[in-house]
């Protein structure tokens, strides 16, 4: 049997971006909150994370159409410290919820040293780590989480409970890039075995399992009723880990602001029902903000940053290796060849592009 590589088409970030702006506000969105959707959504691409960029773009048309998406929120604090805040979302657009209550993180860190920001009701968020980097140009380490549609098994069970409720976390350095941690608390993002789908591969064995907690390579065992599995896969790996992680940020995103947690938690698909008798409002986010100077001078702080850094990429590497990645190296190169030469997008997720195009008047 043969693998045939999917067609691709190469787009200009700012072709993409123009396209998606407007499909924002053919929603109904605000320009500057357009803006900033298409920012953060096209971010994915270009690092890389072609899960979380374009290829949601339809499914947000999905969730206003199904009206679970408020295109014109009112977001607002609802209760706040000096150095905390719960922040509703209004059913916003994730994309726009989540910077507004990650400056906020970022405005109280001036203030006091530390932000803490939880949030409820709002929705998909795109990718942690743009929200988790806005801290670094402020010489502030970043952290970013969220909860998500229940698609992943706890360690022992077959009933999806969490989602894969990334944590991302972004320390600056001084002459080296930004330390960018971005993952999942899944052995893989949902994404990726979207991605597996369209390319009609197998899923390495250990991402999922099936509706009677088979280890299983099936990319559409989701769709049968199986579930994804947490980080290290099986308890023998560690995936009791990967369950703790998972339930934290939940815990801290969700339970801690008022919005929906665990099985209760939105489903992403738009077809897909709501949960009976939810425990709160829409997704849940947590946001965090710690100034560098609140523990050390930032400068020295950096210096070390870099020593640190370099000193990992130094280190012996293993047999067939040829260097020592630090997290955020793969996205930071990415980002520069897709600037640089285009984003590649597969047939399917142009065609699809096309149709939500047609939709509103908007020529890819």
């Amino acid at each position: 049997m043969f693998y045939i590589a999917p067609m691709q088409q190469i787009f200009s970030y700012n072709k993409l971006f123009g396209f998606v702006h407007d499909v924002f506000i053919s929603i109904g969105c605000s320009d500057s909150d357009a803006a900033t959707a298409t920012r953060v959504l096209l971010s994915a691409d270009l690092r890389g994370i072609d899960s979380h960029g374009v290829a949601r773009l339809a499914g947000y048309v999905r969730l206003w159409e199904a009206k679970r998406v408020n295109a014109n929120p009112l977001i607002k604090i609802v209760h706040e410290t000096p150095s905390t805040a719960v922040v509703d979302g209004d059913a916003g657009l994730g994309l726009v919820v989540a910077p507004m209550a990650m400056q906020v993180a970022i405005e109280k860190a001036k203030n006091v040293g530390t932000g803490w920001v939880s949030v409820r009701n709002s929705n998909h968020f795109g990718i942690a780590g743009y929200h988790a980097m806005m801290a670094l140009p402020h010489d502030m380490i970043g952290i970013a989480m969220t909860n998500a549609s229940a698609l992943v098994a706890p360690t022992f069970s077959i009933e999806r409970m969490l989602g894969t409720n990334p944590i991302a976390v972004a320390i600056p350095a001084g002459e080296q890039p930004p330390f960018v941690a971005d993952f999942a608390t899944t052995t893989a993002a949902n994404g990726k075995l979207e991605i597996l789908q369209r390319k009609h591969e197998a899923a390495p064995m250990g991402w999922v399992q099936d509706n009677e907690g088979n280890r299983s390579t099936d990319a559409n065992e989701l769709k049968k009723g199986g579930a994804l599995l947490p980080l290290g896969s099986d308890r023998e790996h560690g995936s009791h880990k990967g369950y703790a992680l998972g339930s934290i940020v939940d815990i801290f995103s969700a339970v801690l602001s008022g919005a929906s947690y665990g099985p209760w938690a939105p489903p992403f698909p738009a077809y897909v029902p709501m949960p009976m008798n939810m425990p709160g409002v829409g997704l849940g986010h947590f946001f965090g903000a710690m100034r560098i100077d609140a523990f050390r001078p930032a400068e020295e702080f950096k210096q070390h940053m870099d020593n640190w850094i370099t000193r990992f990429r130094n280190a012996t590497l293993a047999n067939g290796h040829d260097k020592v990645l630090i997290p955020g190296d793969p996205e930071r190169e990415m980002e520069a060849i897709r600037i640089a030469d285009g984003i590649p997008i597969v047939e399917s997720v142009t065609d699809e592009l096309i149709i939500v195009g047609k939709r509103f008047g908007i020529v890819l």
